[in-house]
């Protein structure tokens, strides 16, 4: 064992503790697209008030069941890790939770990923490779970069059909006004736009 990486530092991902209060402890079944995007929408605007992250929250539903198998939200911010995006946050803890880098490995249980805003560059590679079968957004990534001016990469134009040719179903623009107003309270609360390099 090399004893120079012993001591080399980890990122652990972690959720604000309301979100830990909120989702652990209990099952949670929520049936019906508006209703988990109505969970999530919710999730993303608690992040604002409690300025624990960005305006953004995902969740990773049992597709059939409607049980809630992780939460996720923005934690760009307080973790100082341009990465934590609440997609990859949701998805990691389901993974975790799930034991298995493989969402879809139980072809009897698909899972459907439902974010409050359309995925992000960097989130629409988490997508592919998670192994939801269903992606579900509310806002659209024209609302984000309108409103608040964040810099969602230079997403190809067909991406909802390289998602359907790689099995993932995608909806878009579930209760998208209600994301929206959440992307509107982050603005009237002044919240970081984190935005790093943009092409020129």
């Amino acid at each position: 064992m090399n004893k120079k990486n012993d001591s080399a530092p980890g990122v652990l991902l972690t959720a604000p503790a309301w979100l830990e209060k909120l989702t652990s402890g209990r099952a949670i079944v929520i049936r019906g697209a508006e209703a988990r995007m109505r969970f999530v929408i919710d999730l993303s605007r608690r992040n604002v008030e409690r300025r624990s992250g960005g305006p953004f929250a995902a969740g990773v539903f049992e597709a059939k069941s409607g049980r809630l198998l992780a939460a996720g939200v923005n934690r760009v911010e307080p973790m100082e890790l341009s990465s934590a995006h609440a997609e990859v946050m949701a998805i990691a803890f389901a993974q975790k939770r799930a034991r298995s880098w493989d969402l879809g490995r139980d072809a009897a249980r698909p899972m459907e990923l439902v974010v409050s805003s359309q995925p992000c560059l960097m989130c629409l590679g988490a997508v592919l490779w998670s192994g939801v079968t269903s992606l579900v957004y509310g806002a659209s990534a024209e609302d984000v970069t309108s409103i608040l001016g964040f810099d969602e990469g230079p997403l190809p134009a067909a991406w909802p059909r390289e998602l359907r040719r790689r099995g993932i179903s995608v909806r878009g623009g579930v209760l998208r006004d209600e994301a929206a107003a959440v992307l509107e309270l982050y603005k009237k609360k002044k919240g970081t736009i984190y935005n790093s390099r943009k092409g020129k």
